[in-house]
């Protein structure tokens, strides 16, 4: 089966942030003194030129479909170095008509009256990290912010003129219980964000939580949170089209639906990840930057920035595939497994009737789609899919 070329995202880490929360196993680092954030930009464009220089045809004039900054804190970078760097982005490479573009910001870390400058810069999607609106949980979580602070973050965002704002939001936080969980809900739903991003604190390898794990209400708990807050969000009009993810009607997350989609996007700063489909050669390839900020620097583009480069074998492709679209609530085309890996549907005929008689994916032959069971029980239903 021929590859074809999925739409192509950017991804941007910025890898700084003012304190390391003890649940983040993300790849960001306490600020010990300001960061060399101008250079770090520059650092990145010479990233971007290198890429292009190595995946040459791979990328073959393709728009790019939506920008996103991560971290650590993006919003540490002030609007006049977003600007530059987005400026410097569309010299090299075409931006689709309606590109997304999303910052995510911590509502610590947020000058009230900057959003207009990141709004002239071409940001026009922000995400805030909220977490809890418990000043109690949120100081539990090591969050620098407390909820009048977020509230006023908020505030100040749409006061700004940017529409399309997102709120993470966590559950299963530190002894909380099924009323705390949706009294955060309801601080949610009262700011009118037009996407919230729920999901579960878990105790992730080489944290803080992990070393030392806080007292957590258990799956039973965890699960009933869940449903109340689904159902809650679903009352107030937010649809839930991703595990995780709630949308009012057209305010989907462009940049995450091309993940799970299982499309391209090149990552750009310290220790991001990229996929690019390389469909003359018929390869799937996946590159990853050096993980810390000083010898990302130091690499100044050249070959040190790349932590690791491989194609991804065809028998992994079906697991990466599921690991991605199984976390749409909707499914995907079975068409799609086939343009996105480059293989036939009947090289994984045999793990959809397995899916189908535990009852973890809806028995259409037309599209990959997981039932409520299996939603329930994603990870074994994507390990499924190993080779």
């Amino acid at each position: 089966m021929p590859l074809i070329a999925p739409p192509l995202a950017l991804y941007v880490h910025v890898p700084w942030c003012v304190k390391k929360c003890p649940y983040c196993d993300f790849n960001s680092h306490g600020m010990r003194g300001e960061p060399p954030y101008a250079a770090y930009v520059d650092t990145l464009l010479a990233d971007l030129d290198a890429d292009r220089a190595d995946f040459g045809e791979a990328l073959n004039g393709r728009p790019i479909v939506s920008v996103f900054f991560g971290g650590g804190t993006p919003s540490l970078l002030q609007p006049d170095l977003v600007a530059r760097f987005l400026d410097g982005v569309r010299e090299r490479l075409p931006f689709a008509e309606h590109c997304e573009i999303t910052l995510e910001t911590n509502p610590g870390t947020v000058e009230h009256g900057r959003f207009d400058g990141y709004l002239a810069a071409g940001v026009n999607r922000i995400s805030f990290g909220i977490q809890s609106f418990d000043d109690d949980k949120l100081k539990r979580l090591g969050r620098i912010h407390s909820a009048g602070e977020a509230q006023a973050a908020v505030k100040s965002a749409q006061d700004a003129g940017i529409g399309n704002i997102n709120l993470d939001l966590m559950y299963a936080l530190p002894e909380q219980s099924l009323e705390g969980a949706l009294a955060d809900v309801e601080g949610a739903l009262a700011l009118r964000p037009t996407h919230i991003s729920h999901y579960q604190l878990t105790l992730e390898p080489n944290t803080v939580f992990a070393a030392h794990p806080p007292p957590l209400p258990d799956d039973d708990a965890a699960w009933a949170m869940q449903e109340a807050c689904e159902a809650r969000l679903a009352e107030a009009g937010y649809a839930q089209y991703e595990i995780s993810a709630y949308a009012q009607p057209g305010r989907r997350c462009e940049h995450n639906l091309n993940y799970w989609r299982f499309g391209d996007y090149l990552g750009l700063g310290a220790g991001a990840h990229g996929k690019v489909t390389d469909a003359v050669a018929g390869k799937v390839l996946r590159r990853w930057k050096t993980r810390h900020p000083n010898a990302y620097l130091e690499a100044a583009g050249g070959k040190t920035r790349i932590g690791g480069h491989a194609e991804v074998a065809a028998a992994e492709l079906p697991f990466e595939y599921a690991l991605n679209a199984l976390r749409l609530i909707e499914g995907v085309s079975i068409e799609d497994f086939s343009a996105r890996t480059g293989l036939p549907v009947q090289q994984i005929a045999h793990r959809l009737t397995e899916g189908y008689r535990r009852g973890w994916l809806v028995a259409d032959p037309e599209r990959l789609t997981t039932t409520p069971l299996g939603q329930r029980f994603l990870n074994d239903v994507i390990a499924s899919f190993l080779d």
